[in-house]
């Protein structure tokens, strides 16, 4: 896999990265490796607003960072209210896939490349996001 390095912003360089795709949202897995040379993870979920007329599609983008030495206990969490979810409404069904309206319809490439081109426009926010599941 392709390394992406943004020098401009000073990001972090992503060593390896996986997109998984979940109905409206698209939810980005990136090892990320710190200044130190020590490795994290990066979530991003990203989910297209319907732009107006005027405007083009925005996207809402969170973001969380989780670190090597929380791993485990993450994994512990997000098992056990997962755990929980299902004792509570039984089987859960795999979402149906998603597509957008003709008008709408882009290639995954062109997503991606536009959402990275409004990035580069946006101001930094907060370290911390949700994930929602």
């Amino acid at each position: 896999m392709e390394s992406r390095k943004f020098e401009s912003r000073n990001e972090p360089e992503i060593i390896y990265s996986r997109s998984v795709k979940a109905g409206k949202r698209i939810y980005y897995l990136d090892v990320k490796k710190a200044r130190n040379d020590d490795l994290y993870l990066c979530m991003t979920e990203s989910k297209r607003r319907q732009g107006t007329d005027e405007e083009p599609p925005q996207f809402e983008k969170h973001k969380l960072f989780l670190y090597k030495e929380d791993f485990s206990h993450f994994m512990e969490g997000l098992n056990d209210v997962i755990g929980y979810v299902r004792n509570q409404v039984g089987e859960i069904e795999d979402r149906e896939e998603w597509s957008p309206r003709e008008s709408e319809d882009q290639t995954d490439s062109e997503t991606e490349a536009e959402e990275e081109s409004q990035d580069e426009d946006k101001p930094k926010r907060g370290l911390f996001g949700f994930i929602k599941h």
